[in-house]
């Protein structure tokens, strides 16, 4: 073999790198398509199964859920622990947003705003259970945080929305 078929002739370490970024390329693809709807289910899950314990029947709030607002959950602020303000209003609309939060998001469906109404509950649990801020409240803002700035993606309703709007927001 002649030096200048040497230099014109990939080497075997250049096609092995070649086959590396194809694969590579095909595997971002793919987790492209699935990351943004993991992130929501991920998010969705711990949210949904609390949400189901503070209820009793359809639309029957549990005792217990309106036992820890009144009684066990407490605000952590600088001079407190405080009880939370109106118990009875903060257990019934923390059970609707545990559920109909976690359905939006893993339909992608209004999902920034489900992330963030999330994220906002995820703030006021930090606040009564300081605790849990390694294990559980940072995990799930960093979820949300992700799935704000990234949105839905393409396995989502407000992906499919937002393409059918777009065919008749354009100009004949």
């Amino acid at each position: 073999m002649s030096a200048l078929d040497r230099m014109t002739s990939p080497s075997k370490l250049a096609q092995a790198c070649l086959r590396m970024d194809r694969l590579m390329a095909r595997a971002v693809g793919a987790a492209r398509l699935v990351a943004q709807p993991l992130l929501r289910l991920a998010l969705a899950v711990p949210f949904w199964y609390s949400g189901l314990t503070k209820w009793a029947g359809f639309l029957v709030l549990s005792p217990a859920a309106t036992y820890l607002f009144s009684e066990e959950f407490k605000l952590h602020l600088p001079g407190g622990p405080y009880h939370l303000p109106f118990p009875g209003v903060l257990a019934p609309m923390d059970a609707v947003m545990e559920i109909i939060l976690p359905v939006l998001l893993v339909l992608g469906l209004g999902t920034r705003l489900a992330a963030l109404g999330l994220l906002v509950m995820t703030g006021v649990i930090e606040l009564v259970v300081p605790e849990g801020w390694a294990n559980f409240h940072l995990p799930w803002a960093g979820l949300a945080l992700a799935i704000i700035a990234l949105g839905a993606g393409p396995l989502s309703l407000d992906h499919v929305i937002a393409g059918r709007l777009a065919g008749r927001c354009r100009a004949p």
